[in-house]
């Protein structure tokens, strides 16, 4: 299936006051050529495209340019290839950045809605080259046959990022736990842990990244939440120092709880993907049962 993808038809999607319906919208320069000049797609041909913000359009190929190929929407398919969860993974660049990459391609295909690269006081690299790593997460979403591109927030150190994830909800929601006149909460507060290796003075207190994952996921399904919303999970991972018992104490104390990702030491980009993994094997397990 060939999955093509248009800035153009996100943008105009994301102002229209209507149905998706008679759009036009334009591919880029890339995806045009390898939508003429390599598969060969002429004027009225059917292709389909995602907007990068879940939704996948069938497009007929109103102006066959290689440089920037016309479109028009017949037909939108929403929340494509989507998930049941809103995941927020923050994780530390690794040394070797390839290891990185490899789990912003795995957590794509697996089901992830934001990656935050995280900057500690262990870490050994500060930066990410930003336009590499959206070309990876578009190419994963694409290859996975998913309408939405993973949102790569701005590299932020460890501290910023546990302030700022204090405020609301990840999806932009407000006033989480409060109940309407039926009884529905809406929405649920986010699911907010922090997964490091070290134990404190006062002992091992991490719980079970697994059981948290999933308890919260089944909380949210148990009928007293607002059937609009999703469960909303955020997970911090450290770089290959670990964080450091400051940054953990201070995560903990802004409601961060510690958790563990079983008795194994896993690398920086392993313990990443099992936090994306064991969120979409709850969500798998939780909505299959009702």
């Amino acid at each position: 299936m060939e999955i093509f993808y248009s800035e153009t038809l996100r943008q105009r999607e994301s102002e229209k006051t209507a149905g998706t319906k008679g759009l036009t919208a334009c591919l880029n320069e890339d995806e045009s050529a390898h939508c003429i000049r390599v598969l060969r797609h002429r004027s009225g041909d059917i292709i389909n495209v995602i907007d990068g913000q879940g939704g996948m359009h069938e497009c007929v190929i109103s102006d066959p340019s290689p440089k920037r190929c016309g479109i028009i929407v017949k037909e939108s398919h929403p929340d494509w290839g989507g998930h049941g969860y809103v995941l927020h993974v923050a994780c530390c660049p690794t040394k070797n950045i390839d290891r990185f990459e490899w789990f912003m391609e795995k957590a794509t295909e697996i089901g992830i809605d934001t990656i935050t690269p995280i900057i500690g006081e262990h870490s050994e690299r500060k930066t990410v080259k930003r336009e590499r790593c959206e070309r990876i997460l578009l190419a994963a979403a694409k290859q996975s046959l998913k309408g939405k591109i993973p949102e790569l927030g701005d590299c932020i150190s460890v501290h910023d990022f546990i302030s700022s994830a204090g405020s609301t909800s990840i999806s932009g929601n407000t006033a989480a736990g409060c109940e309407d006149m039926t009884g529905a909460i809406r929405p649920s507060s986010p699911l907010k842990l922090i997964a490091y290796c070290f134990h404190g003075e006062e002992g091992d207190t991490r719980r079970d990244m697994f059981t948290e994952i999933e308890n919260h996921i089944k909380n949210h399904t148990d009928g007293r939440h607002s059937s609009d919303t999703k469960p909303e999970i955020i997970v911090m991972i450290g770089p290959e120092g670990d964080f450091s018992e400051e940054e953990a104490r201070h995560a903990i104390s802004c409601g961060f709880i510690p958790v563990s990702i079983g008795s194994s030491r896993l690398r920086t980009e392993t313990a990443a993907l099992m936090a994306a993994a064991a969120t979409y094997a709850a969500a798998t397990r939780t909505f299959t049962a009702l």
